[in-house]
């Protein structure tokens, strides 16, 4: 691999670890998985997160990403789909009450049955926040349009895109067992009705300016 291949490799790998580390919507959703289910359930949140990644990655790769970046119709779908999501999702952790948690000190299998979720519920969830989150396809747009040029082989782009694919996982699986340990999750037993009421808030009002800037570009479309 070329000095040059090697800075666009390096570039692209920092910018996404730094975007990837940065807390939002799919972080607080990881989160709140961790706190709430197994490892065995919770893992099924970061893998929908990838899963939405990869297809955005790939949109991108195939040139289609611009398509919907330049669509206003497109990115208002997606703000108006993920405002509501995230919304509904505060819902659910806001209207919880204190006895709510309880289960959290338990024991890992009595915490499962207590919390009510499967492997699929918390994949469809995450991949819904995924896919439906505009400044993803955003980002890997911006990020491809500046380091990967028209000289740029399909294969790099393609391992480029898997590699990051397997990072969002990577890193959220790391969240995930992180919180799972014991000893940690003794700790957030203590505070999981607040962390739980401090996420589902920023969730929500993240939800109101995704709804509020998708029906601020439908009315200047009417204008």
């Amino acid at each position: 691999m070329g000095v040059g291949l090697i800075a666009i490799f390096t570039t692209v790998v920092v910018a996404h670890f730094i975007a990837l580390v940065s807390p939002g919507p799919d972080f607080l959703l990881v989160v709140k998985s961790a706190v709430r289910n197994r490892k065995s359930i919770a893992v099924g949140v970061a893998l929908g997160i990838a899963s939405a990644n990869g297809i955005h990655i790939g949109l991108c790769i195939l040139g289609v990403g611009a398509i919907l970046s330049a669509s206003l119709v497109a990115m208002t779908v997606f703000k108006l789909i993920g405002g509501a999501f995230l919304i509904y999702v505060a819902w659910q952790a806001l209207r919880s009450r204190k006895s709510d948690y309880a289960f959290i000190a338990q024991g890992r299998e009595e915490a499962a049955v207590a919390a009510q979720s499967t492997f699929l519920k918390e994949f469809f969830t995450g991949f819904i926040s995924g896919i439906s989150n505009p400044k993803n396809i955003l980002f890997y747009l911006s990020l491809f349009s500046v380091v990967l040029t028209s000289d740029i082989g399909i294969g790099l782009k393609l391992g480029l895109g898997l590699w990051m694919t397997l990072l969002v996982f990577l890193w959220n699986a790391f969240i995930i067992y992180i919180l799972s340990q014991e000893k940690v999750k003794s700790v957030f037993a203590r505070f999981a009705f607040y962390v739980d009421k401090l996420a589902g808030t920023v969730l929500g009002l993240i939800g109101v300016k995704l709804l509020a800037s998708a029906l601020g570009a439908d009315k200047r479309v009417g204008a």
